[in-house]
């Protein structure tokens, strides 16, 4: 009998066959897809705000409608099941939810989501409910937004209205989606709401999020049943150096502990990194990390969630133009506090619309490193795919070569990781739609699925197709 090892080894490019019970989903997120952005009591959030702002997102597109996802689930939810999803990670709205982000839940939001799973269940897809995916209400940081402590109490507030609405459906739970986007991109380089440019604040919201993060997990575990399953989801950054120097491995660990041990070191192991500390000491004292804040933080997870779609490569520098090509947006201010010393460069060779390289190495390499800094922690894929500038033909078919590559490419780096030690269980492609796309409006399509914007119709790519294929057989065909 041929095993997994010997297939990948003697043939990289021959099918794959993944675990059994290997996890096959797909993943969207509210403010991207809902739209009904002042139906059912539901208030501005800071995307909302930040949208509505001139000049902050391409064409002025806003998220008010995206794809009407909230008056189309049912269409949504069918997709899902023709496609043959064994689950959908979705977020939920704050704002639709409590929408001062203070007090009762609004019945009508909770509704929603309610109705959702209930399909969701009834069509035999395991529902991944995201708590955080960057929609604060906009009342919130009125008040001072993720810098304030206050704002990882009400974080927890409102995990637990969500919790006692939905844990009796829901199994599997999810506090913030990359807070790295939410602190250094949001506090930051302002490139994502609430489009503050503060570094001090960045590093403020960083912990907070953090607190918010460990006061959730209390929050769900307290109210969920025994079989419930908490986790939290990082996009992790597969930093790597320009050169084999000395001072581009220095510029390596400074970006690793900014953007990945600023959230492993407490949420996992209980403390921050020292160097991170150390490297960020001109700009705080980190005075706003409490007694006993930590080991809030640090709670068992049973499992972490991992986002990825490309490498990064840096290296040192004077300190000029030091951060205007990590691959997150423009801007005159930099998401790297401390880090003033250190630039980025392009990776080699493909892109996607994003201008993102195409590189599965990173994946394995950075499933391989989690694996072996955290081995007892099961690891999914909560989110990996790509955009492309796809079109329907005059037949009304999208295809999509280039994405079918992308996936395959990156599913095999996960099977060779599993093979080679790393305990992944499941996939979830990004996205199930296409939708509204941060800070690029409707301008870049990730989708499986093809959306008409003026129509809101849906037209499942060849991706869509091929991938369900992939999901109903386990088997990841040949390149």
């Amino acid at each position: 009998m041929v095993t997994a090892a010997q297939q990948t080894a003697s043939a990289p490019d021959a099918a794959l066959t993944f675990p059994e019970g290997f996890l096959w989903g797909s993943a969207t997120a509210s403010y991207q897809i809902e739209g009904a952005a002042a139906e059912d009591g539901r208030t501005p959030s800071i995307w909302d705000t930040y949208a509505r702002t001139p000049g902050r997102v391409r064409n002025g597109d806003t998220g008010d409608t995206a794809t009407d996802h909230y008056h189309r689930w049912r269409e949504d939810v069918a997709l899902m099941a023709e496609l043959g999803l064994g689950a959908y990670r979705f977020s939920l709205a704050w704002p639709r939810i409590q929408p001062t982000g203070r007090g009762p839940a609004v019945q009508k939001g909770l509704d929603f989501y309610r109705r959702l799973v209930d399909d969701l269940l009834e069509k035999g897809i395991q529902p991944v409910a995201t708590l955080y995916h960057w929609d604060l209400p906009q009342e919130l940081e009125d008040a001072g937004g993720w810098p304030e402590r206050a704002t990882a109490e009400r974080f927890a507030e409102y995990a637990a209205l969500a919790a006692d609405a939905l844990g009796d459906r829901v199994k599997t739970w999810t506090t913030l989606n990359e807070p790295w986007c939410s602190a250094f991109l949001g506090y930051g380089s302002g490139v994502h709401a609430p489009g503050r440019t503060d570094p001090v604040a960045a590093l403020r919201a960083a912990h907070h999020l953090n607190l918010g993060h460990g006061l959730a997990v209390q929050a769900l575990r307290d109210r969920l049943p025994a079989d419930a399953r908490c986790s939290v989801t990082l996009n992790i950054h597969q930093v790597r150096p320009l050169t084999p120097a000395d001072a581009d491995t220095d510029a390596v660990r400074r970006i690793d502990a900014l953007a990945n041990r600023v959230f492993t070191g407490p949420m996992l192991q209980g403390a921050y990194p020292e160097d991170l500390l150390k490297d960020t000491a001109e700009l705080t004292d980190w005075s706003f990390v409490r007694d006993g804040d930590l080991k809030q933080i640090h709670q068992p997870l049973d499992f972490l969630g991992v986002n990825y779609y490309t490498p990064t490569v840096v290296s040192a520098t004077d300190g000029s133009g030091a951060h205007t090509s990590d691959g997150h947006g423009k801007s005159a201010h930099s998401p790297w506090p401390g880090a003033d010393k250190v630039a980025f460069h392009q990776p080699p060779g493909e892109t996607t619309a994003m201008g993102w390289a195409v590189d599965p190495t990173g994946l394995y390499d950075l499933l391989r490193r989690l694996a072996a800094d955290f081995p007892r922690l099961p690891l999914y894929i909560t989110e990996n795919g790509a955009a492309f500038d796809d079109y329907a033909d005059p037949s009304g078919q999208v295809n999509d070569p280039a994405r079918i590559a992308y996936v395959r490419g990156h599913l095999a780096a996960v099977h060779r990781a599993i093979v080679d030690g790393a305990d992944v269980r499941g996939y979830f492609l990004w996205s199930l739609l296409d939708n509204f796309e941060w800070a690029h409006g409707y301008s870049k399509r990730f989708g499986a699925v093809y959306v008409d914007y003026p129509t809101g119709t849906r037209i499942p790519k060849a991706s869509a197709r091929w991938y369900a294929e992939v999901a109903r057989s386990g088997v990841l065909p040949g390149a």
